[in-house]
């Protein structure tokens, strides 16, 4: 429902120009200082090119983030080194219906790692483990490997993310990641801890709308991966390349 004139002139006065303009008139152009990745940087990303020899020897990662409501979409993001393939939605699947999406594309690209939120995805998972993919299960609330960040999923998106797209990432023209991407404001907490603005918030202030493409491409950045280096591999052994390390870096991953 429209808000009356005054309540909106009421909201402008206590507001920033690029906060009111941000929040009340969709404009993703309008960055505030406490956004974490602003349109200006996704716009850049998704202008550059890439040689296939710049990425094909990367690692080929797979995120995985299921819906967590009906109005969600459930979201698959590949990303090969600086490269991101625009994003797979579904919307209307149950858990074993996304879960034989993910298998069906487990076994056309064989990805070295896959990376899914265990959120709303234990049901997920543990089908894709039956069908004996061999997946790993990402905990967005849970402990970031640097101390810089307060949870797993802001060091996806920050230490990930954000840092991927600054060292010359490329993201697909594909408007749901891009208002996804520069969505996401963050704050620092009492611990000096970089915070990201949870997906609950983010709903409320969007009046309903979730970050699901820009969380599948930060799932990509969860753990470091090797390379599977043997072309004739059948299938690839996603968890044995996975690595959780204290000094962690997702950028030397790839």
């Amino acid at each position: 429902n429209a808000l009356p004139k005054e309540e909106i002139e009421s909201l402008k006065a206590s507001m920033s120009e690029n906060e009111f303009n941000r929040e009340f008139l969709c404009d993703f152009s309008a960055a505030g200082e406490d956004q974490l990745i602003s349109i200006s940087e996704v716009e850049a990303a998704c202008q550059r090119h890439l040689r296939a020899d710049q990425y094909e020897s990367a690692s080929l990662i797979m995120g995985c983030d299921p819906a967590r409501f009906g109005d969600d979409a459930s979201v698959i993001v590949f990303r090969q080194g600086l490269k991101c393939e625009e994003p797979i939605e579904y919307r209307g699947l149950d858990n074993m219906q996304f879960a034989a999406k993910i298998a069906a594309q487990i076994e056309e690209r064989h990805p070295d790692a896959v990376f899914i939120d265990v959120g709303n995805g234990s049901g997920v998972i543990d089908r894709l483990r039956q069908l004996g993919h061999d997946v790993v299960e990402v905990n967005f609330g849970g402990k970031a490997d640097s101390d810089r960040y307060v949870n797993k999923r802001t060091e996806m998106w920050h230490g990930g993310t954000k840092a991927w797209i600054a060292q010359g990432g490329v993201l697909p023209k594909h408007t749901g990641m891009k208002q996804d991407l520069a969505t996401p404001t963050f704050y620092y907490n009492d611990k000096n801890q970089i915070c990201l603005e949870s997906k609950d918030d983010i709903k409320k202030r969007l009046q309903g709308r979730s970050t699901d493409c820009g969380d599948g491409l930060g799932l990509t950045f969860a753990f470091r991966v090797t390379p599977n280096r043997d072309p004739y591999a059948a299938m690839r052994n996603s968890s044995a390349r996975v690595r959780r390390t204290a000094d962690y870096n997702p950028l030397e991953a790839d």
